[in-house]
């Protein structure tokens, strides 16, 4: 198999719940955009807890972390996504809400992976 198609492959396993989430809680324009929101805080928790295990509980193969941790987690918890949202918001004139969002975003990401860590950590105890 070409490298190429799996990358693609890897990616497109990610990024189906994203889009499903985006169909349940479309946004107009202007609006929130709690889908992103709620999908890179997921995705920065699933991250978080991934890392830990791969890490502390198992012995995985090197390449275990790339392919799920940038290639199948980072297809799901898009940057892109939540870059293009805050040029949305810029574009229809919600600056404030732009600025918002950035701040929500970048605070609940660390808050959200360090306590998914934290979370799993007990786990590395008891195996």
């Amino acid at each position: 198999m070409d490298p190429a198609d799996r990358d693609r492959d890897r990616r497109g396993a990610g990024q189906r719940s994203p889009y499903g989430l985006s169909l349940a809680l479309p946004h107009p324009a202007g609006a929130m955009p709690w889908a992103t929101f709620l999908t890179n805080v997921s995705g920065r928790a699933l991250i978080g807890v991934l890392m830990v295990t791969i890490t502390e509980l198992t012995s995985a193969h090197r390449l275990v972390r790339p392919f799920l941790g940038v290639g199948v987690l980072g297809g799901y918890a898009t940057f892109s996504t939540y870059i293009l949202d805050i040029h949305q918001l810029l574009k229809v004139d919600r600056p404030g809400l732009a600025l918002m969002y950035m701040s929500l975003i970048s605070a609940a990401h660390s808050a959200t992976k360090h306590c998914a860590c934290w979370r799993s950590e007990p786990a590395c105890t008891r195996w």
